[in-house]
């Protein structure tokens, strides 16, 4: 099996970090990384007020699923349980398609529908 080299370059708070990772790449490991990375990035801003529907919705993200993938309705489930009340699947995924075209979100299309992702770094080639 061919070595495996990453290289990933950070700017936060005007410092600049190279990382370069080598080797065997798990997942584990990744996560680890990402763990690392949001102790040198400085705390993000939401814009979101907790009170609105958009503010609800982007900190159960925030919170459940920081690296993970998840589906609208994973999040309907999730939503319903924390809050205790309900809430249209129709609903939620035009929050999460409004969440994606600002950024917040990455999306992609499945078989079964879209898969959506917390977007936290941007890899430049």
């Amino acid at each position: 099996m061919a070595r495996r080299k990453v290289r990933i370059e950070l700017e936060a708070d005007g410092a600049k970090y190279t990382f370069t990772i080598e080797g065997s790449i798990t997942k584990d490991k990744v996560l680890k990384f990402m763990e690392l990375i949001d102790l040198l990035s400085p705390e993000e801003q939401t814009f979101y007020r907790e009170d609105t529907l958009v503010g609800r919705i982007s900190k159960l993200i925030e919170e459940k699923f920081p690296y993970g993938a998840f589906t609208s309705s994973e999040l309907l489930e999730l939503y319903e349980d924390e809050y205790n009340e309900p809430i249209k699947l129709s609903t939620i995924s035009t929050y999460l398609s409004r969440l994606s075209r600002r950024g917040f979100l990455t999306r992609r299309r499945t078989q079964s529908g879209w898969v959506y992702q917390r977007a936290r770094l941007r890899v430049r080639p």
